[in-house]
């Protein structure tokens, strides 16, 4: 280590003011685009790498002209809805969000045609079709008619009528797929290897255009939420009001994590002075780890807004985790040099100093390469912003490695020492209690672990993977009960597509094609229908699809489902309760009028792709709901159940995206653990250059990973996409315990042999420095309970059980496997 000796001997003690201003320089260029630092919830923010289904949910919506881009306001008057004064509040309110300059259009029961009245019939829809906004229609006939409707109720009206909707349609600019489109084509061809040069540097162009209209397009749809939250507050005196709405979703998350940065970010920055404050009861012990976690936290930021990276959902806890890896590089610092300075009080500051330096930068610098590992582990996802994170971290643990070992040092040369310093002891009884326990009670240590290793194996058993963006909130907030409000009056939340493609051209596979033809000739005219044979309006493809119709509106997970079934309900009324014949059936493109074909036919059958779509709305709030079971289940039914070929069935939308992501993150992250903890195994061989010492590392590692996923398992927490990189948090922190723990013990068993004694030692010194870490970190992070946001709740809560768990096994189980295995041999 004599280059690291004569490196802070001649660049660092002999020049700290140099060493913090050039540190200083870096950090004001980093600040400089501060500005440019963001937070993305979008859908392709959470879609794996070579997920098609994000491309294909986008096609889908183009074909079928349907869009999830739009608001869904819930408006409960206090008086009848249709009342003169319920409808002209709601008219009213209408208007205003109409008038909004992002808003594209609203729907509501004011302006959708009435089309079920006494004299409406099939000759003479084109003609009669009216609406509330009309002059002349009733309001009681108006109810009717829309309760009566297969399309509104539970869509745009409750069934008791007191509840209705205002569809807020937001804008898609066609500039946003032609980037899209534009950059897609070129990532193929860079991704098979095709790609010019001038393809290549097309492609970063094209890409950074991309991202600057996402984010102009994400403000302003951000100033429109606002505006329309600013416009539904004046009315709230009025009636009961909700916002729901995937868009309103994605800029709720953002906020609530917003809100968690700036307030509990200042809120954790003070628990972590006050509980620093009471440990060392010295300012400088407060000021040097607070400044090297700011300067850590401050750069990587910097650095994210220089690439323009954004933080996601999932990777918008970086911040808290480098605080608990600078923060206990620092701690272990602090404690070293107070040793040194206890043991030698007439030592100079500057040879203490170097000492503790040399001391810690080995196990320090191996903590930090093998939590990289653990966190390195999410690079493989497959998942665009889970990789970020991967990356992040690991650029984050770089940075506050050589941080701590830069700044710390030169900090401290400048500070005097305190005078009262020499004579101080660090002593914590509370690490005597550990060391003491686990001389005399070793095999209840052992079998306790044990008990502990069953009780995590059960509970991993019992884990989940699911994503219910109800769960993200607790119950007292607005979008919470704005959700629940539209599940159990508007007919759902998620969006579900179901797409089945007729193939197989029945001249050619007869009987083969579960749409074939099969005319009754006692039933139906089988010339007229042979004839219009080739599109979907025969009677039997409409039979069949009926079929699916009613199958997906059985399942108690499924709200509201729209299909082309939907529309022929709707025509059977019109057309006097009779359900309409083959001929009639033929002639349905062309009988409804232009209109309300976007209404009736377009988002329900495409001709041209030969596909028939079905609209589902997903209950958020079932508790039985089980997404990958569900669509399991439906694409089993259709394909073994209803005859249709594998191929023949698509499952697009939101929940399916976000499911994919689910099962993906739960293959990399739970699965391949072990290959995670090879890893670290492999790291603990180089460091400590012994199997049994490996071996034994490993234990408290793979008690505290277990511990935490399994009490989500036994408590019923389901992964989730916030909640699932909790594995690799985890034994982060419980490699940082190990390594100094059997780095220390090496060292302190080479005085007299005696593992006993090394034991006590040890938990007396690097013991405090744990127990200080986690003391701290455990304190800091509990403030996170007050947030509103559930998944920052469970960080701060797992988090701190993750410190414990690992505390206690490092203090525990970890020595009694040393005095047991012996792993550094046996002195006479």
């Amino acid at each position: 280590m004599s280059w690291l000796r004569s490196f802070y001997d001649r660049l660092i003690f002999p020049h700290p003011v140099l060493v913090l201003l050039l540190f200083g320089a870096v950090l004001i260029v980093a600040s400089l685009r501060l500005d440019q630092f963001r937070l993305d919830a979008s859908a392709e923010s959470l879609v794996l790498e070579d997920d098609r289904s994000l491309e294909q949910y986008r096609e889908v919506n183009r074909r079928f002209t349907n869009s999830d881009d739009f608001l869904i306001v819930t408006f409960t008057p206090h008086e009848e809805l249709f009342s003169d004064d319920g409808l002209a509040l709601l008219r009213s309110l209408r208007d205003e969000l109409a008038s909004l300059d992002n808003v594209n259009s609203t729907n509501s029961i004011l302006n959708v045609p009435l089309l079920h009245s006494p004299d409406l019939t099939l000759d003479t829809v084109d003609s009669e079709i009216k609406t509330i906004d009309e002059d002349g229609v009733d309001p009681d006939t108006a109810r009717k008619a829309l309760l009566n409707n297969p399309l509104y109720p539970n869509l745009l009206i409750s069934e008791d009528a007191r509840t209705t909707a205002i569809q807020v349609n937001l804008p898609t600019p066609e500039r946003y797929f032609e980037l899209l489109r534009e950059r897609n084509t070129l990532r193929d061809k860079v991704d098979s290897g095709e790609a010019t040069e001038q393809e290549q540097q097309q492609l970063e162009v094209v890409s950074r255009k991309f991202i600057e209209f996402t984010e102009a397009q994400g403000e302003e749809r951000d100033r429109t939420i606002a505006q329309v939250r600013e416009i539904l507050d004046s009315y709230r005196d009025r009636a009961e009001i909700y916002l729901g709405g995937v868009p309103m979703i994605v800029a709720d998350m953002i906020r609530f994590i917003e809100n968690d940065l700036s307030t509990f970010g200042i809120g954790v920055l003070v628990f972590l002075l006050l509980t620093l404050a009471i440990i060392f009861r010295q300012w400088r012990w407060v000021l040097v780890p607070v400044l090297c976690c700011s300067f850590t936290v401050w750069l990587v930021v910097g650095y994210l807004s220089w690439a323009r990276w954004p933080v996601t959902v999932i990777s918008s806890n970086f911040v808290s985790l480098l605080l608990i890896m600078t923060l206990s590089l620092t701690i272990h610092l602090i404690v070293r040099y107070r040793e040194f300075q206890h043991d030698d009080p007439d030592a100079a500051p500057r040879d203490t100093l170097r000492n503790t330096l040399l001391a810690m930068i080995k196990p320090c610098f191996y903590m930090a390469i093998t939590t990289i590992v653990a966190f390195g582990s999410l690079t493989f996802s497959g998942i665009r912003p889970v990789i970020d994170f991967g990356w992040m971290m690991t650029i984050g643990l770089a940075v506050a490695f050589l941080i701590t070992f830069l700044i710390f040092p030169a900090l401290l040369t400048l500070l005097p020492p305190p005078v009262d310093e020499r004579v101080r002891s660090d002593r914590v009884p509370f690490t005597d209690l550990f060391a003491r326990f686990t001389e005399h009670y070793g095999k209840t240590v052992l079998v306790g672990s044990a008990i502990i290793a069953v009780l995590c194996a059960i509970g991993l058993n019992r884990l989940t993977v699911e994503n219910s963006f109800i769960d993200y909130f607790k119950s007292s907030t607005e979008i919470h009960q704005g959700m629940v409000t539209i599940d159990d009056r508007l007919g759902g939340t998620t969006p579900l597509d179901v797409v089945i493609t007729d193939d197989r051209p029945p001249e050619s596979e007869g009987g083969g094609d579960p749409f074939a033809s099969d005319c009754d000739p006692f039933v139906e005219d089988c010339d007229q229908a042979e004839e219009y044979r080739d599109t979907w309006f025969t009677y039997q493809k409409m039979e069949r699809l009926r079929k699916v119709h009613d199958y997906l509106d059985s399942l108690p997970a499924t709200g509201k489902v729209q299909s082309i079934s939907t529309t022929l309900d709707i025509l059977a009324l019109v057309n006097g309760g009779e359900p309409l014949d083959a001929l009639e059936l033929a002639f349905v493109p062309s009988a409804v009028p232009e209109d309300l074909q976007d209404i009736l036919l377009t988002p329900y059958i495409n001709e041209k792709y030969d596909q028939a779509r079905f609209s589902i709305r997903v209950l958020e709030t079932s508790e039985d709901l089980r997404r990958q079971e569900l669509l399991d289940e439906i694409r089993r039914h259709l394909t073994e159940e209803m005859g249709f070929e594998d191929d023949q069935v698509q499952l697009s939308g939101m929940m399916v995206m976000y499911n994919n992501m689910l099962q993906s993150l739960f293959e990399s992250q739970i699965k391949t653990l072990g290959v995670v903890f090879l890893a670290i195994m492999i790291m603990f061989l180089i460091l400590f250059r012994s199997i049994k010492l490996a071996l034994i590392g490993m234990a408290p590692n793979l008690i505290a990973a277990g511990s935490v996923l399994g009490l989500m398992g036994w408590l019923g927490i389901p992964l989730d996409m916030m909640t699932i990189t909790v594995a690799a948090i985890t034994v982060g922190i419980a490699v940082d315990d190990t390594i100094h723990y059997i780095h220390r013990f090496k060292t302190e068993f080479e005085k007299d042999g005696d593992y006993i004694a090394t034991m006590h030692r040890c938990h007396r010194s690097i013991g405090q420095a744990m127990f200080f870490t986690s003391l701290t970190i455990i304190t800091g992070f509990s403030i996170l309970v007050l947030s509103n946001f559930i998944p920052t709740i469970y960080f701060g809560l797992f988090t701190g059980f993750a410190m414990f768990m690992a505390l206690v096994g490092a203090l525990t189980l970890l020595p009694r496997l040393i005095v047991l295995v012996k792993p550094f041999g046996v002195r006479e």
